[in-house]
């Protein structure tokens, strides 16, 4: 099978395995809201800053080196596998010890047992890495989605049954680590890959000397992208940060889902045409452009469709996440590109110009809250926009060089798509407006401008011969 074809189908497992788990995850999370309270969601939120950075340090960015190194054998299999676990252990060891005092810094007791237990996930998640690596490697998604789907659906029962049974803050704990009990278990039944008992220190420098730099923009990026959720914990109620996260998970849920089915073909798709720099920089333009083409009318239209969206999903008691939410989706407009620029730092080799970027990334995050900061929470979120922007040119600087595809180049190629997207979001809006005037419930609302701005999307994307549409319809119909 070609390169082209076996992307193309990786992508389309891909596509079925994010529809499926995203699918089930919006749905069990719309229960979840219901059964749960803005607070309970808040506390979970508050340790996902240490969840976070205790994976980055677990992987050390290894399994990366893996994805995109030739030659490989079990040896250097095998020492990641080792290394992965040794250190997911000490890290545990290190959060349950230090418990007290992240419960104490948010004046939340509760979150010292939660934090304890809720770590045992990455234990448990680092004896699956290298399968899950082996498998993304070969661009095998259809056994993922096999893996993801069964085990989402048994930890959703448990979250859900526990949180009729009154558990509360601990329903979301205890699915959290089923899944990943699951995860891992099916993943050592489909992969015949297992360690051998050897640890080579020369492979281990090799993917070390490599990870280490990826592991410590991944602390960079996983501290300062819970930044918001870590400040918001400290000045203001649980319940503020449970708003302020249902509103960032919604805003997610196209952004990471289009993009996660893009990244988990592109990285080693891209890997695998690291040495021809045309084919590189002409593939990087044309997932670019269809990744915006589909995240752009999404993230926009459901900006405009946010109260009816919230009331009608998670009831009433979610309305002040709205404006919180709208102001997010701006937010979320360029994160696919940025993801991109930085995988071709990856693919390139170059880990310590990826480390370098995100030390001027942080830099300027951090200059920009403590400005905005003194405008409250909604000046901490429009602040996250422009931070957004500004990290945009940083990550573009080096790949544009690589590629000969700067910055101004790239805006010039996506402003069509963000342009339509826009038009699309008011045409949604201006069509509520008129289904709200006549007391259209909310489903009815959400339905009927949801559909007239995708139909309008289309109809002008079509009439001006959008590329990437073109694309799109290569990839479904296989034309």
């Amino acid at each position: 099978m070609s390169l082209k074809k076996t992307a193309i189908s990786g992508m389309l497992w891909t596509f079925a395995q994010q529809f499926s788990v995203q699918g089930i995850s919006f749905v069990v999370s719309i229960i979840l809201a219901r059964l749960l309270l803005p607070a309970e969601f808040g506390l979970i939120a508050m340790i996902g800053v240490f969840v976070g950075l205790s994976n980055a340090l677990v992987s050390g960015g290894m399994t990366q080196s893996l994805v995109r190194s030739e030659n490989l054998d079990d040896d250097d299999f095998s020492t990641v596998f080792y290394f992965n676990v040794g250190v997911s252990i000490v890290i545990y060891l290190i959060v349950f010890a230090i418990a007290p005092f992240i419960a104490d810094f948010y004046k939340q007791n509760l979150l010292v047992n939660i934090l304890r237990v809720y770590s045992i996930v990455f234990v448990i998640d680092a004896f699956s890495a290298v399968q899950v690596t082996r498998l993304t490697k070969s661009l095998n998604f259809k056994t993922q989605m096999k893996v993801a789907v069964p085990s989402l659906v048994i930890s959703s029962i448990v979250g859900i049954g526990m949180a009729l049974y009154g558990y509360g803050v601990w329903s979301l704990v205890g699915a959290a680590i089923v899944k990943s009990l699951f995860n891992s278990a099916q993943y050592w039944y489909w992969s015949a890959w297992r360690p051998v008992l050897r640890f080579k220190v020369e492979k281990f420098q090799k993917h070390f000397n490599y990870g280490i730099k990826i592991m410590f923009s991944s602390i960079l990026d996983t501290a300062f992208s819970n930044a918001y959720t870590i400040i918001i914990g400290k000045f203001f109620l649980p319940a503020q940060v449970g708003f302020y996260n249902r509103a960032d998970t919604l805003k997610q849920l196209p952004v990471m889902n289009i993009s996660n089915m893009v990244d988990k073909v592109v990285f080693p798709l891209f890997a695998a045409m690291q040495n021809d720099e045309i084919r590189l920089k002409s593939a990087y333009k044309k997932i670019m452009q269809m990744v915006i083409f589909l995240v752009a009318p999404v993230l926009l239209i459901m900006a405009g469709l946010a109260e009816p969206l919230f009331r009608f999903l998670f009831t009433e008691k979610w309305l002040p996440a709205v404006p919180y939410f709208q102001i997010l989706c701006l937010n979320g407009l360029l994160y696919p590109i940025h993801s991109y620029n930085l995988i071709i730092l990856k693919v390139k080799g170059r880990s310590d110009l990826f480390l370098k970027l995100e030390v001027v990334k942080k830099i300027i995050a951090v200059l920009v809250i403590l400005v905005s900061i003194r405008f409250g929470i909604y000046g901490l979120l429009y602040g996250s926009v422009v931070s957004s922007v500004l990290c945009f040119f940083v990550n573009s600087y080096y790949s544009g060089k690589f590629l000969d595809y700067p910055a101004w180049t790239q805006i010039k190629d996506i402003l069509p798509m963000l342009f339509l997207g826009a038009i699309a979001g008011v045409v949604a809006f201006g069509t509520d407006y008129l289904l709200k005037n006549i007391h259209a419930v909310d489903f009815f609302r959400l339905a009927g401008s949801s559909i007239a701005a995708t139909l309008f999307y289309i109809f002008i994307s079509q009439l001006f011969k959008s590329e990437p549409l073109k694309e799109l319809k290569f990839i479904i119909l296989k034309k």
